[in-house]
């Protein structure tokens, strides 16, 4: 099992990205992907950079933090869990999902109520 920066190395080359493109995409400085990629005395990258240096690289999360499971995700870990109906059926759901999202907290609250006491 190799070490984290050069799982993090190995993840960057193949996707064809310089440590300055990667910085940009991950929204670092070059200077620190080459800590990360540094073996002896580099730092290690918070998890939640971690995470987008997966995301852009195209790598398992679990993969480039700890060397374990699969390098490259199968496909089915994206499958979705939400059922259709969570999704608006036609444009008119749609307007009143956008419109109620843009509504603060409070608000939201206001007019789920108001919803659910016109369709009783």
């Amino acid at each position: 099992m190799y070490a984290m920066p050069v799982r993090i190395r190995q993840c960057r080359t193949a996707a064809g990205l310089s440590q300055t493109q990667l910085a940009a995409q991950v929204g670092v400085r070059r200077s620190a992907v080459a800590q990360w990629e540094q073996s002896n005395g580099g730092t290690s990258p918070s998890v939640g950079h971690l995470a987008q240096v997966a995301v852009t690289t195209g790598v398992c999360f679990e993969w480039l933090a700890t060397g374990r499971g699969p390098t490259r995700p199968s496909g089915a870990e994206f499958e979705s869990a939400a059922t259709i109906l969570d999704f608006a059926k036609d444009e008119l759901e749609n307007r009143v999902l956008d419109s109620i999202r843009r509504l603060s907290y409070r608000n939201r609250v206001m007019a789920c109520r108001i919803v659910e006491l016109m369709s009783t």
